[in-house]
């Protein structure tokens, strides 16, 4: 019998992909602003593709929380708040400290070096009121991580989920609810486990760090 094709759904797939990155990647550098509208003909003129992959990787941004939606009402970019912040840093760090228990015996040498300099990086512009501009590019230190933890799944989890969590941490008040003079010493703690090639230490400080209350 004939075989079915499948070769449009893969297409459109590909396509609804590359939208979604380029809406993502807009809304992560601040080209789309917190609580800006989306509307779909200024997208279409914008990335050149009809209606269809737009409304499917918009759906996806919003199951990311980068997107909110609301039928015949509006589709706008998320705009954080103080009262998420919490609850999506302690959220990250209860999926971070799996990942890095993971991840540390996993690293090659060059992993370890990049990992030590960016914590390196990260625990100096804290320490120079730098941290928004820190956390404000979380994710890609979260992604190093994912990378080598070796477990698909939890690579999938971290991938529909950081962005959206990482990008609620983007409100003034960051450093009143994340006290600084509270995550560098876990950042040091941190750096030393990865150099140690220690997972459970790892996996602890990346725990405080995130004010997980402790296992004690």
């Amino acid at each position: 019998m004939p075989v079915p094709s499948t070769q449009p759904a893969a297409e459109r797939k590909l396509l609804r992909d590359t939208v979604q990155d380029k809406i993502r990647d807009a809304i992560m550098d601040g080209t789309l602003e917190p609580g800006e509208r989306l509307n779909d003909d200024d997208l279409i003129a914008w990335l050149g593709v009809s209606r269809t992959p737009i409304r499917e990787a918009l759906a996806e941004l919003a199951r990311a929380g980068l997107i909110e939606m609301a039928p015949n009402r509006y589709t706008r970019v998320a705009a954080p708040t103080k009262d998420e912040l919490l609850d999506a840093y302690r959220t990250l760090g209860v999926i971070y400290g799996g990942v890095v228990r993971l991840a540390v015996p996993n690293f090659t040498e060059p992993q370890r070096k990049k990992i030590v300099k960016m914590l390196d990086d990260a625990h100096s512009r804290i320490g120079s009121d730098g941290q928004a501009d820190v956390f404000r590019n979380g994710a890609d230190l979260y992604s190093l991580w994912a990378d080598a933890c070796g477990n698909p799944s939890l690579v999938n989890l971290c991938r529909s989920t950081t962005d959206g969590l990482a990008f609620k941490l983007r409100v003034p008040e960051l450093a009143e609810v994340v006290p600084p003079e509270a995550i560098l010493p876990e950042i040091e703690k941190l750096k030393a486990a990865v150099l140690a090639k220690d997972p459970i230490a790892a996996e602890l400080a990346m725990e405080a760090i995130h004010l997980l209350p402790s296992r004690a």
